[in-house]
């Protein structure tokens, strides 16, 4: 074997590995790219079930609180949004501002003891719970499979890959909203 042929097997090697890395990082970033599209629909699905007790929630409430037609109302425009949004950041912007009108919502129901004593509403209201849970775990899956994502379209070699094919880091992710960051004051001492 000469030189030539030695340097030639040696090129060929290096393609080959090349091309090993290349197809392997490729296909990862398709697995998480797959991955994510599958996370957000479970997302939806559970966004969607909470929109599907909504309006038996607002009926049930409406039924006590007539003059509370602002709340309703709010609820509604939520409820709206988030069934018209088309893009992932559209939705999550009008799923955060459907949970602050359910939770508007809820405060109503507060001050209407019938109401919180209301079979219906109590059922509803534990459906919601179960919901906005489901809602919670399904998020958080969202957020580890984007943050996974990002990671390997930003580690050598994969972003290198990631560059060549178009693939970019996804922005969305599901946060705490500043209301909800504040600490509770619990206080027994109140007269």
């Amino acid at each position: 074997m000469n030189n030539f042929t030695k340097f030639l097997l040696i090129v060929l090697g290096i393609i080959i590995i090349i091309a090993g890395i290349y197809i392997s990082g490729y296909n990862k970033l398709v697995n998480y790219d797959e991955s994510i599209k599958a996370a957000w629909s479970q997302v939806e699905n559970v966004m969607q079930r909470r929109n599907d007790l909504i309006p038996n929630l607002v009926n049930t409430v409406k039924g006590y609180a007539k003059h509370e037609k602002e709340v309703f109302e709010n609820v509604t425009k939520a409820r709206s949004a988030w069934a018209q949004a088309k893009t992932v950041d559209d939705k999550v912007k009008a799923s955060s501002e459907l949970d602050s009108a359910i939770s508007r919502l809820l405060l109503v129901a507060e001050n209407y003891p019938q109401l919180k004593a209301n079979v219906n509403f109590q059922a509803l209201q534990d459906e919601l719970a179960g919901t906005e849970n489901r809602i919670a775990v399904e998020r958080k899956r969202y957020n580890e499979v984007v943050q996974a994502y990002n990671i390997t379209v930003r580690k050598f070699p994969t972003n290198i890959i990631a560059g060549i094919a178009g693939f970019k880091q996804k922005e969305v992710y599901f946060k705490a909203e500043e209301k909800a960051k504040e600490v509770p004051v619990v206080d027994f001492e109140k007269k």
